[in-house]
């Protein structure tokens, strides 16, 4: 396989991923009880009697336990027109093909007992009912784009979707979860690509911060400890349901409007104090207040499943004074004047001055969230953060900047600076290791599910409509 090949399906791979996260006018449920409705009662399902039944049916195949009908193909390809996705060089036989590697992912997450639990799937499925409503203007209008009677029927095609798509997810981390490459892998891999065909980089930005965190009094902080342990002795002592409590009170977006839920193993990018109150608790067991960089938590543990917890929290927040806003900006003002006029340089002041410990140590330098590198890919960059930078000129201070966390978290000032630029220019192994030894990894990833698909494919029933057994399935899906 090579680079060119592992990106055009990698694209075409995160398109319909998109779509079968989001895609929301399949009423498979419906589709299915016609299935069950036409097979008759007490009819033993041999080869035969699923050959008829695709005829019957539009039955385009069957994974294990999941049925796959002409529309679900159909519909995923207009999905795909009205997300303006460009579906020129998708064919029926590749849509086919990504909907039975989803089902037989889904087939062996059940069989392996990789579970997804319905609170998970419910919390997705609103999370994302929230965010198409404030896109379209309203769950009126919403209901109405998807055509759709009720919301109700509306959150159970969701549901269904997104615990098929949770259950894929898992089991392709499962596949690929311990795979790494070493040093060496990495450089067969990079030297292996024809010169003319190594990737291009696009231009890279390199940027440093320095952070100041407005602190609330010590008077806001006790405040907050004492109603969150005034809302732990009424849920242990007078049966009050924290579900409503983390409704009514919780300062979490993410998780307010589910009653607080998170569902977490130690992989999960919590912050660590939280995770290690979450994971000290035995089930029905409330912790006592405990801060971390959002505020002051409490947790209830809901159910624990060997390495996974259902939890409940509550998020408080203590109120931080106009006052203690200014004072951070005003210091921020202070280091800025004193790095321009060399007292000391931008990574010393960093060191000395941030409240940031990410990056104080490393001289302020920002990480890139996706690989831990220093650069930022200019076309990939966050939104936020290049809106921020994007006037800045080599070896400017910006002026402090107020940030305030969409995930609920304390507002910040800091102070920026772009440390390099890096030009467009064609992957160089020792300037690009990071991102060769990604590639490098996805190869081998790729490599492992093929070998994966290709013995549980010969393990589990599969059975195409006569029609598309002549697909160039990129697996061998007929069994030749």
């Amino acid at each position: 396989m090579n680079l060119k090949f592992m990106e055009k399906k990698n694209s075409l791979i995160a398109c319909l991923l998109l779509i079968m996260g989001m895609q929301l006018v399949m009423a498979q449920d419906d589709q299915t009880t016609d299935i069950q409705e036409t097979v008759t009662e007490n009819t033993e399902i041999t080869d035969s009697i699923v050959v008829k039944r695709e005829k019957l049916d539009g039955i385009a195949a069957v994974i294990g336990d999941y049925v796959i009908l002409e529309s679900d193909v159909e519909k995923t390809l207009i999905d795909l027109k009205s997300q303006g996705a460009s579906t020129e060089d998708i064919t029926h036989c590749q849509l086919l093909g990504k909907l039975m590697e989803d089902r037989l992912y889904a087939h062996q997450a059940v069989q392996d007992s990789l579970l997804v639990s319905d609170d998970q799937v419910n919390a997705t499925s609103d999370r994302q009912i929230q965010q198409l409503s404030a896109q379209i203007g309203s769950v009126e209008k919403m209901l109405k784009y998807y055509k759709k009677a009720d919301l109700e029927s509306f959150k159970a095609e969701l549901f269904e979707i997104n615990k098929l798509r949770m259950l894929s997810e898992k089991m392709q981390q499962k596949i690929t979860s311990e795979i790494e490459v070493t040093p060496e892998e990495v450089r067969q891999f990079f030297y292996k690509i024809p010169e003319d065909e190594r990737p291009v980089f696009g231009a890279e930005l390199e940027i440093s911060q320095i952070v100041k965190q407005p602190k609330p009094s010590e008077a806001e902080k006790q405040k907050v400890i004492d109603r969150l342990n005034a809302i732990k002795q009424d849920v242990e002592e007078n049966d009050a349901s924290f579900n409503v409590k983390a409704i009514l009170y919780s300062q979490d977006p993410g998780s307010k409007s589910k009653g607080g839920f998170y569902s977490m193993t130690r992989q999960t990018p919590f912050v660590k104090e939280f995770k290690d109150v979450a994971f000290s608790l035995q089930e029905g067991e409330i912790s006592d207040p405990f801060e971390t960089t959002f505020g002051y938590h409490i947790i209830l543990v809901e159910k624990i499943r060997g390495q996974e917890v259902d939890l409940r929290h509550i998020l408080l927040q203590p109120e931080v004074s106009d006052e203690a806003m200014k004072k951070a900006a005003a210091e921020l003002d202070t280091i800025r004047k004193h790095i321009m006029d060399g007292k000391y340089s931008f990574a010393d002041a960093a060191l000395n001055f941030s409240d940031e410990k990410e990056t104080k140590n490393d001289g302020g330098v920002l990480r890139n969230p996706i690989n831990f590198d220093s650069k930022f890919e200019l076309t990939k960059m966050d939104p936020s953060l290049y809106n921020q930078v994007n006037k800045l000129k080599d070896g400017e201070i910006s002026r402090p900047i107020r940030e305030d966390d969409p995930r609920g978290g304390a507002t910040k000032f800091k102070i920026m600076k772009i440390s390099n630029r890096y030009d467009e220019h064609k992957a160089d192994f020792a300037r690009d290791y990071i991102k060769i030894q990604e590639l490098a990894v996805r190869e081998k990833q790729f490599k492992a599910i093929q070998k994966w698909m290709t013995e549980k494919i010969e393990d589990v029933y599969v059975q195409v409509d006569n029609e598309s057994k002549d697909c160039n399935f990129a697996n061998n899906w007929v069994k030749e």
